[in-house]
């Protein structure tokens, strides 16, 4: 298994080494030069300081010219990075872990977004057709519940909550989709609930559909949700890129943290909302460092559901604090 992601790894390798060109700007007197870097993201409300940071020139004025491209889900992204299509990306702390016990050599290099440890008030819910009998986690037993990755984060913590409700969490039957896909099935009843973030989140309760649990708080305290990541750095990469772009997203999560109207704005950019969606929006917090004990929280509970063979090593996918 190593041996695929280190063939993976060359292949990457060789296509940064043809895209690792630099453009140049002009600013004022002085030319700076920028060099494109590829970030795979989620269209979702999680990425909003990346989009923020990028307008505000937290990553050009560190000589970075980011390029974000869009996946449905942070298991694509992890193939992405390691195949090559972009150097850096954005994914859920059990994608990540899953490719890390898989002999992938990936690591973290900046916190993502984090739950608001509010239950009813969080940015993450399982949500249900206004008309449905479903009143509490532990009614999802037997149901169909729409999750973005198959064996991923979904399933870990909607198995959670079923759990944390008296309920037996084996008997949910998983169906993946993407989030934005999320409130129509729940009108059409292709599915009976659905783990969904914002935006769909509101889109889906401006349809009707009624929260029955917040996954992400009845898993852990101030879940740490994602994190942005990288592979090793191929041969003549600049060394300091890696430092560069983690001090730019770090910049870009105080900024968004500080200006949640500006979050709302930016998120209407990337993803299609109404202003209704937009202005009732939860928002995550950004906080810059990673909650390492919720991180080894997840991984427990996956081990414990089965979404890892092997257990995953925390402490090397992990920064050190």
């Amino acid at each position: 298994m190593l041996k695929r992601w280190i063939t993976a790894f060359v292949v990457a390798a060789t296509c940064l080494s043809i895209t690792a060109c630099s453009s140049e700007v002009r600013k004022t007197d002085q030319v700076v030069s920028l060099t494109p870097i590829g970030l795979g993201v989620i269209p979702i409300v999680d990425v909003a300081p990346v989009y923020l940071g990028k307008a505000k020139g937290f990553f050009s004025s560190r000589g970075i010219d980011l390029q974000l491209v869009q996946e449905q889900g942070g298991a694509a992204i992890v193939k992405g990075v390691l195949a090559g299509k972009y150097q850096f990306g954005f994914s859920n702390v059990t994608s990540l872990m899953l490719a890390q016990a898989d002999g992938a050599p990936l690591r973290v290099v900046a916190n993502g977004v984090a739950s608001t440890g509010r239950s009813g008030r969080d940015f993450s819910a399982i949500v249900v057709p206004y008309d449905s009998p479903i009143r509490t986690a532990r009614d999802l037993a037997g149901k169909r519940v729409a999750v973005n990755t198959l064996k991923n984060l979904g399933d870990t913590t909607v198995r959670q909550s079923v759990r944390k409700a008296g309920g037996d969490p084996r008997g949910v039957q998983f169906a993946a989709m993407p989030f934005s896909a999320m409130p129509g099935a729940l009108q059409t009843k292709a599915v009976d609930a659905a783990w969904v973030v914002e935006p769909a989140l509101s889109e889906a309760i401006t349809l009707g559909a009624q929260v029955v649990a917040s996954n992400l708080v009845d898993t852990a305290p101030d879940l740490t949700v994602a994190a942005y990541f990288t592979g090793p750095a191929p041969a003549g990469q600049d060394p300091t890129l890696t430092g560069r772009f983690t001090a730019a997203v770090n910049e870009s999560l105080r900024y968004a943290q500080q200006h949640p109207d500006e979050v709302r704005a930016t998120v209407g950019t990337y993803t299609q909302i109404t202003e209704t969606v937009r202005l009732m929006m939860i928002l995550p917090t950004w906080p810059s460092a990673i909650n390492r004990a919720s991180v080894e929280r997840l991984a427990a509970l996956g081990e414990k559901d089965g979404i890892f063979a092997t257990v995953p090593d925390v402490t090397k996918l992990l920064p050190v604090s």
